[in-house]
């Protein structure tokens, strides 16, 4: 009796269906809206910055006078480059600071650490 070969199994439809992309633009502009929301809750005048612009003038969200913030909402990446950026945009009268979340997390707040012994100078606990 001679074996028979078996056909592969047909995919499920869940193997099928493909996964619904985000575009990043987007989820990164509904991060920075979700950032200054909570940032307003606490009474602070923050809105999303000038995306357009780059630099000293523009970082992700505004309203909190002497930081720049760059707003990332990503599963995975690179927080030294992601704060290289920050001290690069801006410049020597703003602290540079990333703030960050994960699905499903709170949100952190990432900056050098001589910039926060520095803010601990002039707020002592």
């Amino acid at each position: 009796m001679a074996s028979r070969a078996r056909s592969p199994k047909k995919p499920t439809a869940a193997v099928l269906k493909p996964k619904k992309r985000i575009n990043s633009r987007n989820k990164g502009a509904s991060a920075e809206r979700e950032l200054a929301n909570l940032l307003k809750e606490r009474g602070y005048d923050a809105a999303r910055g000038q995306q357009h612009k780059g630099g000293t003038d523009s970082p992700d969200v505004t309203g909190l006078p002497g930081f720049h913030i760059e707003c990332k909402r990503v599963q995975s990446g690179n927080l030294y480059n992601w704060l290289a950026q920050a001290i690069k945009d801006a410049g020597p009268e703003k602290v540079p600071v990333v703030v960050h979340r994960k699905n499903g997390k709170r949100w952190v707040a990432i900056l050098d650490f001589d910039a926060f012994l520095n803010l601990l100078i002039y707020h002592p606990l």
